[in-house]
């Protein structure tokens, strides 16, 4: 109960905001949903055949999360950046490619 009740006492300017402000979350499941794919994404390159496998993996994972992040769906903005990607010429064209700078209406 002691440790208990030291915990509350360490918390307690967190749990006085959030009583202060209700659009603060009690509890950090969203966050904890967002990386969850990671996670699980990190314990499956253990077992990719190479470091390149394994890396090359990451990045595709990686594109895709990003795109869920910014309202794309995954399938169709990866058809699209595979169409466009060999016309690309340019750092600037590549970025353009990106989730964040994609502008398509994919969502």
């Amino acid at each position: 109960m002691g440790k208990a009740l030291t915990y509350l006492a360490n918390q307690w300017p967190r749990l006085s905001r959030y009583v202060e402000d209700g659009r603060w979350p009690i509890d950090n499941n969203t966050a904890k949903n967002a990386i969850r794919p990671f996670v699980i994404g990190r314990k499956n390159w253990m077992f990719s055949q190479s470091t390149r496998g394994a890396t090359a993996s990451s990045n595709l994972y990686a594109l895709i999360e990003t795109a869920k992040g910014h309202g794309l769906e995954p399938l169709n903005y990866l058809h699209q950046v595979f169409e466009r990607l060999p016309a690309a010429t340019s750092v600037s064209d590549i970025e353009a490619l990106l989730p964040a700078n994609f502008k398509d209406g994919l969502h």
